[in-house]
């Protein structure tokens, strides 16, 4: 990084480029259609983990529409929406957390076959998505924030599915609680990986930006 360079000047990553925005857009179409899928699924089947992983996909479309708008910015404004992103993706945690907590209370019973139907195709939509991204998983926090949430959501999608196949074979919907508190503990990880990341870039930028820009002749 030059001396004296405010805010953080240096040369965008090569990803920042025609390539990795049109993956960034396949993802967010793929993203926010899913959440349409899921959250009208997940009401209609009464199913926590269903739903939770619906508001990961929402969580996802506006993560990829904020990458989209800081791609080839200088860093310490890729930083800061990798912030925003970390924090977004801890309190989406620590909600579903409580909404599952809600739910067991409340000793529903979700429809295993639609979370079964659903899980599958929430599944291999964000493995198409997390292929996408694979060349795309290093670099500064913005970046692996995109990629982080990729994998969590395959993760996820995989517990979907044997939640759905824990309720059908138990007749209980402690299946679904489970793999919903899961879901909440990837999200609370992932978030607190990309803020400690992203944390770490902004006291680089501060850093170069209090350094002096060159040493004055006496």
């Amino acid at each position: 990084m030059a001396s004296g360079c405010r805010g953080g000047c240096e040369a965008p990553p090569s990803t920042s480029d025609t390539s990795w925005r049109r993956v960034l857009w396949i993802a967010l179409v793929i993203n926010a259609g899913m959440f349409a899928v899921e959250i009208i699924a997940g009401v209609a089947a009464q199913s926590a983990a269903l739903k939770a992983d619906a508001l990961d996909f929402l969580g996802d479309s506006a993560n990829y529409a904020i990458s989209l708008g800081v791609a080839g910015l200088a860093l310490r404004w890729r930083a800061r929406a990798a912030l925003l992103k970390g924090a977004s993706l801890l309190v989406l945690g620590l909600w579903v957390l409580g909404s599952t907590v809600w739910m067991a209370l409340a000793g529903t019973l979700p429809q295993a076959e639609t979370m079964g139907v659903i899980g599958v195709m929430a599944l291999i939509a964000n493995l198409a998505c997390a292929v996408m991204l694979w060349r795309h998983r290093d670099g500064d926090a913005n970046r692996r924030s995109v990629w982080i949430c990729s994998r969590n959501d395959a993760i996820g999608n995989i517990a979907v599915v044997a939640a759905a196949v824990g309720v059908f074979g138990t007749g209980t919907g402690w299946p679904d609680i489970a793999v919903a508190a899961i879901l909440a503990g990837l999200g609370v990880s992932g978030g607190w990986q990309i803020v400690r990341q992203a944390r770490g870039e902004l006291r680089e930028v501060a850093q170069s930006m209090t350094a002096p820009s060159a040493i004055k002749p006496t």
